[in-house]
């Protein structure tokens, strides 16, 4: 279960759907092609660009056997995703004066193995030394009988340490079963329903609750083994997801979150720095991770972000603050591995238009396959050729590539990757993919259509 202030002006003015036809028409084609590709049930996304969701759509069938299609309505689990909404939870209390991330674990359960050491924000920034619950990647036969929080904490809360408070970063489910257990004991209010009165609502979120309050069109779980089909896949019964991983929402409600953070409505100044600051270990190292998400960058931009895993169901959540910007990616499987690239994929195709791949002229790529084709046999046509591309390729060089590239076996596929203009030529990066192995094609075009270079790259 790798559950891996002013409200009101918000909610009075929803979100607006932003025209946007081309934008629209290369996002439902890569989540199309990412369904069609990866094999997956469904995928629904919703992207936001200057703080307005631009686009929301899904492809693929939220039950297979029913033949039931997902839609922009389909709720799924967003596993470790929750663990957002657990620390700002965490955060309201702390404005409120209840409590205080740098209280020790021992003002609230004593009993707990070396609580006068562990604060909360160790607890919400997985610096604890707590061990993790709920490491696997599929479901296990425990997770499909009920337990509760009192029970997780006092089998893995008891434990030892795997390391020193604020010494380490390891991920760990017990710590935010920990940090839902604290608040509510300072609230007395169920998470959940704290969550429903103070953020739900206020932001017009109608689908978000637990995962075991289920509803028909909710999406089904699914796994895979290998590279098998989608097989149906039992849910973790109740009690094990809690703080760390129980919610299950659209992406559109998930995107209403994201624009909340990104506007910085729904926590105080000093909070928000304090949810979005990465916490550093005690030497001084980073970690990645602020409270409740990870800390990073995608081609130079920032990135506040969270990924969620529980049996049957993958999700992403991606916010870009200096483009105003966010995306979530909701799947039915686990077991494969697509969110992440396709979130990639679309972040670059709204933010970084001029960095997308285009659609190759089919005589640019099928000459590059055939330049390729004549090196494997340690050939090249130097008419293709600049002078400095020829001089490149010695009789030397040519030996190479041919024993080097024959080793490789057949030419199966050549791809392209990117292009962008350098040094007044045109540069491309393909993928070429044999029957081994597959290598990089870093190539310079002139305006006239010669090579001025032409290289094959190992890939490691």
């Amino acid at each position: 279960m790798r559950i891996r202030r002013s409200f009101y002006l918000l909610s009075l003015c929803p979100l607006v759907l932003v025209a946007q036809p081309s934008a629209d028409s290369k996002i439902s084609q890569a989540i199309g092609q990412a369904v069609k590709d990866s094999g997956a049930p469904s995928v629904s996304v919703a992207v936001i660009n200057h703080d307005q969701v631009i686009f929301a759509g899904a492809s693929g069938k939220a039950n297979i056997e029913a033949d039931r299609a997902a839609d922009v309505n389909t709720r799924y689990a967003v596993g470790s995703i929750s663990k957002e909404f657990t620390a700002a939870a965490i955060l309201l209390l702390q404005e409120q004066h209840k409590l205080s991330l740098d209280d020790k674990v021992s003002k609230y359960f004593p009993d707990l193995t070396r609580a006068n050491e562990v604060t909360i924000r160790q607890l919400l920034s997985h610096t604890s030394g707590y061990e993790d619950y709920a490491p696997q990647d599929y479901i296990i036969p425990e997770w499909t009988k009920p337990t509760t929080p009192a029970a997780i904490l006092d089998r893995f809360a008891k434990k030892p340490l795997n390391f020193d408070p604020g010494t380490r970063w390891q991920y760990s489910n017990t710590n935010f079963v920990l940090a839902g257990e604290i608040f509510e004991k300072v609230s007395g209010q169920p998470l959940v329903a704290f969550l429903r009165e103070k953020i739900f609502d206020p932001l017009g979120i109608r689908s978000a609750g637990d995962c075991i309050e289920t509803s028909p069109t909710d999406a089904s779980a699914y796994t895979r083994f290998a590279l098998g089909p989608p097989r149906p896949v039992a849910r973790e019964a109740s009690g094990w997801y809690f703080a760390a991983g129980e919610l299950c929402m659209t992406p559109s409600d998930l995107a209403r979150w994201d624009v909340a953070l990104l506007q910085k409505k729904v926590l105080s100044a000093k909070s928000y720095e304090e949810f979005t600051r990465e916490v550093k270990l005690n030497n001084g190292d980073l970690t990645g991770y602020a409270l409740g998400l990870q800390i990073g960058s995608f081609r130079n931009m920032p990135t506040i972000s969270h990924g969620g895993e529980v049996s049957g169901f993958l999700a992403q959540n991606t916010l870009y603050p200096t483009r105003g910007g966010a995306i979530v990616t909701l799947s039915n499987e686990d077991g494969i591995s697509f969110i992440g690239p396709l979130t990639q994929r679309i972040a670059t195709l709204v933010f970084l238009p001029e960095d997308t791949p285009p659609a190759a002229a089919e005589k640019d790529t099928a000459e590059t396959r055939s330049i390729l084709e004549d090196l494997q046999r340690g050939e090249i046509d130097r008419r293709l050729l600049t002078d400095n591309a020829s001089s490149y390729f010695t009789a030397a060089a040519l030996q190479d590539y041919r024993s080097s590239l024959m080793a490789l076996g057949p030419l199966k596929s050549v791809t392209l990757v990117n292009e962008h203009l350098r040094g007044g030529m045109t540069q491309r990066i393909y993928r070429a993919q044999y029957e081994k192995k597959t290598v990089v094609l870093n190539i310079y075009v002139m305006p006239d259509g010669k090579y001025e270079q032409f290289l094959v790259v190992d890939q490691l």
